[in-house]
């Protein structure tokens, strides 16, 4: 299984994919994401969906009747990335899956798009960043925000010094997962239980786990702070420059505060968790800048008003998230929301999460990635893999 260097289809001298071709796309993880993402290459001109894979024998059969007769159907993803028609995937399974299945299918060279948060831990994210690089691999982390108008636009005024010197950002995020202890019930007909269960620590089947309630576990998922909270700390990352880094300590929430704190470089302060704001807001000594999906502020208004000509180079303009992607396999240039920028906004919000754990301040070192004199908190850093699954 997994045979590597599969060629993709034929680029043309304009860097566009061949007018008689079309990439071929796997789709591995068929719940609400998965599907909304299959959906995308009904009609696609460039793009199209040849199998799916679910270890829900339902999921599959629906996704793949949606497909068309002659669409793959697996229960075990190594078998979709065997097929030759198969040039990219999509990777909409739990947190726990990501990291094994991405580096697999960079292995068998594919293209991979990969559901936020894209790892379960900091170390599977380096591993993940590393396979992409190794073999060549487009790898796109879904973080959509980075392709919508309002969060560049307000990235480019905060980075372009328009509210001056960033001193303060917060957003809101709901908290943590938990250890699962939950019963043993009876498996469903047609799930397969132990290939969902993967490289986590094996445990009875329970409803509340699957297939929506995953993430509120700790052994499958962060919880909200690596569901939100990937998405509100990249843009975090994406507004402070800090694309290639990250925050230098991390504080648990202490004298009842009721929020993470974040030091980055340049005294900035990041607040996470009940900081009373919806979407992410960037506080400057001349101004505030408050975004979040479908909505922008800017405070005073002139802010926002003047093109921005100063400061760092502006951020990125994407096309749209899963078109970037696209344009991207042909190109193959690093797409907007590269498998780096997806870890290191991952990274960020595990070290909130082993902050909380922990109760207590983690320092960090963005440079080799590591926690600084904490060889408990360390151990966060990765997790065991249940055999016979490994990286």
């Amino acid at each position: 299984m997994v045979a590597g260097g599969l060629a993709l289809p034929a680029i043309g001298a304009a860097g566009q994919t061949s007018a008689n071709e079309r990439v071929g796309v796997g789709v591995i993880g068929l719940g609400t994401r998965g599907n909304t993402l299959l959906g995308q290459y009904a009609g696609n001109d460039a793009l199209a969906a040849v199998a799916v894979c679910d270890v829900d024998e339902g999921r599959r059969e629906a996704a793949a009747r949606g497909i068309g007769a002659d669409a793959g159907k697996y229960n075990d993803y190594r078998n979709l990335l065997d097929r030759k028609d198969v040039d990219a995937v999509v990777i909409a399974v739990p947190d726990h899956w990501h990291a094994i299945q991405a580096i697999h299918s960079c292995e068998a060279g594919k293209d991979v798009y990969c559901e936020t948060p894209l790892s379960l831990t900091v170390r599977q994210g380096r591993a993940m960043v590393t396979a992409a690089r190794r073999y060549g691999r487009v790898f796109q982390t879904g973080s959509q925000q980075r392709s919508a108008d309002e969060f560049r636009k307000a990235c480019e005024l905060v980075r372009s010094g328009r509210i001056g010197k960033i001193e303060t950002v917060r957003f809101d995020v709901e908290g943590s997962s938990r250890a699962c202890h939950l019963p043993a019930e009876p498996v469903p007909a047609g799930l397969d239980w132990n290939l969902w269960i993967g490289p986590a620590p094996w445990m009875p089947f329970n409803r509340k786990i699957h297939p929506e309630r995953w993430r509120r576990y700790r052994e499958f998922s962060g919880g909200p702070m690596t569901d939100q909270g990937a998405h509100q700390l990249d843009i975090v990352q994406w507004g402070l420059g800090m694309d290639s880094s990250g925050p230098l300590e991390v504080q648990p929430p202490s004298d009842g505060k009721e929020y993470i704190t974040y030091k980055y470089a340049g005294d900035v302060t990041v607040h996470c968790g009940r900081a009373g704001v919806n979407g992410v807001q960037f506080v400057g000594t001349d101004g505030k800048i408050t975004v979040h999906r479908g909505f922008f502020k800017a405070e005073p208004e002139d802010v926002a008003r003047e093109p921005s000509t100063a400061g760092d180079e502006p951020p990125d303009r994407s096309p749209g998230h899963s078109q970037d992607w696209e344009r991207c396999l042909s190109s193959r240039e690093r797409p907007i929301c590269d498998v780096e920028i997806g870890h290191r906004s991952a990274t960020v919000c595990h070290l909130g999460n082993i902050a909380l754990w922990t109760g207590r301040a983690v320092r960090w070192d963005p440079v080799k990635e590591e926690i600084v004199g904490d060889e408990q908190a360390s151990r966060w850093l990765d997790r065991q893999l249940r055999a016979p699954f490994s990286l």
